[in-house]
This record gives C-alpha cells, structure tokens and sequence, in this order.
C-alpha cells in the first residue's frame, strides 16, 4: 500500500509541475515519521524516498539507529527547543524550524562542538496564526541578516505552515508569501547563498504548494494512510 502511495503521489507532483511548467526532479518529498514504525519507513525507502522528517528528538533517534534506516537523510520538521539542540545537530542534516535568533546560535554553538556545519531553514510564519510558531515575514530578513554571519549555521531556505482548511486554494497567499520573501531576500543580496529553498506544503496542499515554487513538500498522511 505504502508503495502505491507514494506512486499516487509522485503522479500528482508531476500533474502540478505539469501545470506549473516545472520538472518533478526539482521537488524533495520529505516522508513524514510521526507515529509511524520502522517497517513503515523502511517501505517508503524501499519504493524511492530518500528524506524523513521527524517532529521529535526521541523519536528522530530511535528510529536513526535502524539499520535500515540509515542510508536516508534525517530532517527536523517540528518545533525545536534549545536545550534538545544537542542531539538535533547529530542526527539531522536540515533543520526546517529554525524560528529565532537565539535558536540558531544554539545550533551554531552545539554544530561547532561536533566540527559541523548545521543546514537550516528559516521558518516563517505567513498566516500570521498565533497557534503557529516562526518569524514574522517582515522580522526574517533582519533574522538572516544576524544569522548568517555564523559560522557553524548554513541558511538553506525558508519553511512555512499554512492553516488547515477545506480547500487548498485558500492556502495558496500564505505560499506566495513566503515566495515573495525569498524574491525579496535575492532582490537585497541578504545571503551570499545562490538559491534558497523553499519548504511547504503537505498531504492536503502540496499541489498548490507546488504551483507556488515549492522545493521540499512534507507528505505524511498520503504515503502512509
């Protein structure tokens, strides 16, 4: 099931880059661990996903030191505390959640113990929801501006969440946002990095995430139910 799953999925992806006019190669499918089992993610792997997201430090470890589980490339897809920071930067090579300036010199102290030079997103809140964690869009760039002179801290891109509603168009401004920030962050030469990628959508809203010019989506629920 888990491999036909993930066929649906590769198929929407390129229905939505068809439209888009982009290639299906461009998109990263982060599969979504979250209460799921080791025999779960070792089908996915099996049927060609190479990224796993994880919300959780505990869970990100027990599942890392599978041995069938340690040829994929770990990311940090929840809210990430200081004091967990530790052990995130052994066990993941993206941290998308990355949502104040204290966090990434957490990060950027923890990475140099370990001579290591942590990737990062910057997540952004678009939808302005208080529930949600992430900088302001208009507070980000000053963020970056800071957090790039770290060391041992590399911006990789921004990640946003958008609300959960009944229809995915309705999501489709929080996407541009965070779009016209990165267009925005090139516009100043904010960071000397050439492209920046861009981390949103999921199960329900990846296509429209897509359209929009989403490099990673995060997919649980439609590769494993």
């Amino acid at each position: 099931m888990i491999a036909d799953n993930i066929r649906g999925v590769r198929e929407r992806i390129a229905q939505a880059c068809a439209k888009a006019g982009r290639d299906p190669a461009q998109i990263t499918i982060v599969a979504i661990s979250k209460n799921r089992s080791a025999e779960e993610l070792g089908e996915a792997i099996q049927a060609g996903i190479t990224d796993i997201g994880e919300n959780k430090i505990q869970e990100a470890r027990l599942k890392a030191d599978s041995r069938n589980l340690k040829a994929v490339r770990w990311h940090m897809v929840g809210h990430l505390q200081s004091n967990k920071v530790k052990d995130a930067v052994k066990i993941f090579e993206l941290i998308h959640s990355v949502d104040s300036e204290e966090l990434a010199l957490e990060i950027d102290k923890q990475a140099a113990k370990i001579n290591k030079v942590q990737d990062i997103l910057i997540q952004v809140n678009t939808s302005g929801e208080e529930s949600k964690f992430g900088l302001k869009p208009d507070e980000a760039i000053e963020a970056i501006l800071k957090i790039r002179t770290l060391k041992n801290v590399a911006v990789k891109g921004l990640m946003t969440i958008a609300p959960l509603v009944d229809n995915p168009e309705k999501v489709r401004l929080y996407f541009r946002r965070l779009k016209e920030l990165r267009d925005k962050i090139y516009e100043l030469r904010v960071t000397s990095y050439e492209s920046l990628a861009l981390s949103m959508g999921m199960s329900d809203d990846f296509e429209v995430a897509i359209e929009e010019l989403a490099d990673i989506i995060r997919i649980g629920r439609a590769i494993y139910e």
